[in-house]
């Protein structure tokens, strides 16, 4: 079994030895290093070079999370960042994850939750509690949409950041058949625009990888 190394960054003590111990009885992880001061922990990081770290508001509220997330990236480009805070506005969530987190968790989930977010995460994969309740908000599961191969194939490259023209040119088809098709897609998943889309990639595709995701605010693509 691979062991994913883990850095975390939080101002509270207690919370970091509340994951520790979570952690000590898990054998797929290794909590390898952790830090309550982020001008500690920013050297830490880039000399351990985890492959996921776990970021709180740093005492300095979103702005100072944020700033970190890209300075963290800048450090070690090969880990996975998951911003790890009490509450946070969905609309936060979306920034967060476009700045370069790979996951926003609550520290009021429960354990499985937590776990489930590491998991995820060192898959590759994007990790929004939003995305993974909302299916079950109403009490009701909503069974997913069958995507035809081309489809996953556009999915996938969506989610890799590539806009309609570069999609076209991977898939080797023109940029209006990558429009019909995604025109078909957002009809079927009722994704609003291309990151929520994205968000849904994990589910839609069986998890495969998440590389890239698009911008909140770029709907479904206006470039042909």
């Amino acid at each position: 079994m691979s062991v994913t190394t883990l850095y975390v960054c939080d101002t509270q003590p207690i919370v970091i030895e509340g994951l520790r111990r979570i952690l000590h009885g898990v054998a797929e992880f290794e909590l390898i290093g952790y830090e309550t001061r982020a001008v500690s922990a920013l050297p830490e990081i880039q000399s351990l070079q985890p492959k996921i770290v776990m970021l709180d508001q740093a005492g300095g509220g979103l702005k100072m999370a944020f700033r970190l997330l890209a300075d963290i990236r800048t450090l070690a480009p090969g880990c996975y960042l998951i911003l790890w805070v009490y509450d946070l506005p969905e609309i936060e969530c979306f920034r967060a994850v476009q700045m370069g987190a790979r996951g926003v968790l609550k520290k009021t989930l429960p354990v499985i939750s937590i776990l489930d977010c590491l998991r995820s995460v060192a898959r590759g994969h994007i990790w929004l509690e939003q995305a993974v309740s909302s299916a079950s908000a109403s009490g009701k599961t909503k069974p997913l949409p069958r995507l035809t191969p081309r489809e996953r194939q556009i999915v996938s490259c969506l989610c890799r950041g590539l806009r309609n023209k570069q999609i076209a040119a991977e898939l080797a088809i023109t940029a209006g058949t990558v429009k019909v098709h995604l025109m078909h897609i957002f009809e079927k998943t009722g994704a609003k625009d291309r990151f929520e889309l994205a968000v849904q990639a994990r589910q839609l595709l069986g998890f495969e990888p998440v590389d890239e995701v698009p911008a909140p605010d770029d709907p479904k693509d206006s470039d042909d």
